[in-house]
């Protein structure tokens, strides 16, 4: 990782010691210069609990402004919320100092209109996305969670020709799949007629979780950027806990019960832990954290920036080789959510033809 100038530094607008310190590392297919800190942007939809629009919107700017490039939203996150916060402020800032990245597929929380993945929904929902941002593109369009869809077929056949409509259009630069199961990352690059120029991955480099290392060879071959997220593994690895609807398994979680309890007995904290370990693989370029509120994200840039005090680090190769080392690759709550999604609607289609 070196230090310098993304080409998203704008003179005048950024902090410029501030970019400076920023390890940053490059993306192989889209060329970009990112942080290995992202700004995910779930939590500007309150998704985690209330949130202030305005210090939102002071989390987004000061994020940006300190060397902070990629940004990541969806309608799903408060369903429309976290894009029109966004909203509130991007527009207010250079548009070439930040890639911006939005999602299609999933929207409400009824289950009967949760998920839409037709290429008429698509087409409309970027336009929606960008009415709400404020912006006149997205650097990515992608396809959220594409495990609910009733066939993987159709995200082939429809979702993804449809993203390329708007890529021809103008109105997004890339094209991505998002999603929690990684065989079905493998499945649409496989069969896409379309090129898959990201890949945003979820839970599968976390201290709990490091089953995304056996992939990464297969997004090289393809020549995808991968984009991790989710470094506390959907606040597993919080101070916290997880919240009563997180669909890990109960070896999973006292498995993180116990790292919590280690934690505390050193006086250290288990989440800048995790998100030390997230952002430190150099073949992992960046990884999507969302936070809205200035403290915590004050928190993120240290860990970013300085990394851990010894006793951290101890405590962190103690955690790796002792409560989470027969765990890597074993536990995963891969088909929990997809299978209650068709339960409530009574029907379970093959989701691979």
């Amino acid at each position: 990782m070196q230090p310098g100038r993304p080409a998203t530094f704008v003179e005048g607008f950024h902090d410029e010691e501030a970019v400076k310190k920023m390890p940053y590392r490059q993306l192989s297919h889209t060329g970009w210069t990112v942080a290995p800190l992202a700004l995910g942007g779930s939590a500007f939809g309150s998704v985690f609990g209330d949130t202030s629009d305005t210090e939102s919107a002071a989390v987004i700017r000061s994020a940006i402004q300190r060397g902070i490039n990629l940004v990541d939203t969806a309608p799903w996150y408060g369903h429309g919320k976290s894009e029109r916060v966004l909203g509130q402020t991007l527009p207010h800032l250079p548009r070439d100092s930040f890639y911006l990245m939005s999602k299609v597929g999933r929207y409400k929380p009824n289950v009967q209109e949760m998920f839409d993945f037709r290429a008429e929904r698509v087409l409309a929902s970027i336009d929606e996305s960008l009415e709400r941002l404020g912006v006149a593109y997205l650097d990515v369009g992608q396809v959220h969670d594409p495990e609910f869809a009733p066939s993987l077929d159709l995200i082939c056949s429809e979702t993804l020709p449809a993203l390329l409509k708007a890529k021809e259009a103008g109105k997004i630069r890339h094209i991505g799949i998002t999603g929690y199961p990684l065989d079905v990352h493998h499945y649409l690059v496989e069969h896409s007629p379309v090129r898959i120029d990201t890949a945003l991955t979820y839970c599968h480099y976390t201290l709990n979780d490091s089953t995304l290392l056996e992939h990464l060879d297969f997004y090289a071959a393809h020549d995808i950027d991968v984009i991790n997220a989710s470094a506390l593994s959907m606040g597993l690895l919080s101070t916290d806990g997880p919240p009563s609807w997180h669909p890990a398994g109960p070896a999973i979680k006292a498995a993180c019960q116990d790292a919590l309890a280690l934690c505390q007995s050193r006086g250290v904290n288990l989440s800048r832990l995790a998100l030390h370990y997230s952002l430190s693989n150099p073949r992992i370029a960046t990884t999507l954290v969302s936070t809205a509120h200035l403290a915590q994200l004050e928190a993120n840039l240290d860990v970013c920036l300085h990394g851990l005090a010894p006793v951290e680090t101890s405590t962190l190769d103690e955690l790796c080789t002792g409560v989470f080392g027969s765990l890597h690759g074993k536990e995963t709550w891969e088909g929990v959510e997809v299978d209650n999604y068709w339960k409530q609607l009574g029907q379970r289609p093959n989701v691979t033809s």
